[in-house]
């Protein structure tokens, strides 16, 4: 998680050091997830054919070498541009490989829950991330902290090797990245519908996050951007772990409907929080809540929904449709900052965020329309 999301850590001091505009930064932030979502089918359809965990030992390794590669030779734009997108290639390998290995090592009534606190733990993960990244760039400058999460990453490969090896079910014939059956399961594609939503507006968040809150409350907070975007992302492992929990308590498609609008409300109410001080920070807090809880339900529900025997194909699909909604998201950000004012009007973050808000109230639509095509 560390060479992901150290960069949205530290992208004010990034915007100054490359000398980057908006739409450019929202390149850098969007660029990943389009590298993850480039790899994201093939290496989560492998999953139904090799153990998982072999599958995530590689993409740990990619994300360690793009983390030092970045770390040596980034100078501007066009080579952070190359070595992000390495990045995103390596989080294809790890994330979802990594849910699916769980899987496989999981069964009965409590796997829901383990799903949930996996998926759950990315949010743990981004909030460490921009805690490292805050103090490692302090104490070493930002090629030391990038150097060092490289570490962290060779250091997940090693523990991955620990695991008991586990032979996947067998799969159906066909080939690889045959994923006909899955595009065509309504139930399955509910889920990936409002994942995509959820995920435009969730990485456009964590990209501009802390270039946001260091706007918003400068001269008024003395709590750094990054401290407030890691009690963020623990505040949003909490939330996602309760809305996985309340998703099988109800109908699991509403709850998540219930859950997106809610944050969409509150995207609106965020972007006028410029100038708010410590009301902007609680603010902040808030949305992180909302924004995250329908996360661990959405991909729960994408999983228990495919057959067992394309499990692996299914998380392929979610993936690939909710990452390329993470590179959109931080990008149309950055545009929208840009066209409207920069990053130094209060107006064009309102209006940045109201896109967030919109694209969010667009997955309860797709979310309950589909599922409920399903049932018919």
């Amino acid at each position: 998680m560390g060479p992901v999301f150290a960069f949205p850590g530290l992208l004010p001091d990034f915007i100054i050091t490359f000398d980057l505009s908006s739409s450019q930064a929202g390149w850098l932030g969007g660029i990943t997830f389009a590298g993850y979502a480039v790899a994201v089918p093939f290496l989560s359809a492998l999953t139904d054919r090799v153990d998982a965990r072999r599958v995530y030992v590689a993409g740990a390794v990619v994300a360690a070498v793009a983390s030092v590669l970045f770390a040596l030779f980034a100078q501007g734009f066009w080579t952070a541009l190359v070595f992000r997108a390495l990045a995103g290639i390596g989080l294809a390998g790890t994330y979802m490989p990594g849910l699916k290995a769980l899987v496989d090592r999981t069964d009965g009534p409590q796997q829901p829950k383990w799903m949930s606190w996996y998926t759950a733990s990315f949010s743990l993960g981004t909030g460490i991330s921009f805690l490292a990244a805050g103090i490692l760039a302090a104490w070493l400058g930002w090629r030391g902290c990038f150097a060092l999460l490289g570490g962290g990453a060779l250091l997940a490969a090693v523990l991955a090797l620990l695991l008991r090896p586990v032979a996947p079910p067998p799969a159906k014939p066909g080939k690889l990245l045959d994923l006909r059956p899955v595009l065509t399961n309504r139930r399955v594609m509910a889920y990936v519908l409002g994942y995509f939503a959820h995920m435009w507006e969730l990485f456009g968040l964590r990209a501009w996050m802390v270039a946001f809150m260091a706007f918003a409350t400068a001269g008024q907070v003395v709590m750094a951007p990054s401290v407030v975007a890691a009690l963020s992302s623990v505040v949003a492992m909490a939330a996602s772990i309760g809305g996985a929990a309340l998703a099988l308590r109800f109908d699991r498609a509403k709850a998540c409907s219930v859950f997106a609008l809610a944050s969409a409300a509150c995207a609106l109410l965020v972007g006028q929080s410029v100038g708010w001080g410590w009301a902007a920070v609680a603010l902040m807090l808030v949305y992180n809540a909302l924004v995250q809880l329908d996360s661990a339900a959405l991909t729960t529900g994408a999983v228990l929904a495919a057959e067992p025997a394309r499990r692996g194909a299914s998380i392929a699909v979610h993936s690939l449709i909710g990452f390329v909604a993470g590179f959109l998201g931080p990008l149309a950000f950055g545009w929208i900052l840009d066209l409207t004012g920069g990053p130094g009007s209060a107006a064009a973050w309102g209006w940045s965020f109201a896109v967030l808000a919109a694209v969010a109230a667009l997955g309860p639509l797709a979310l309950l329309r589909l599922n409920r095509a399903s049932l018919n």
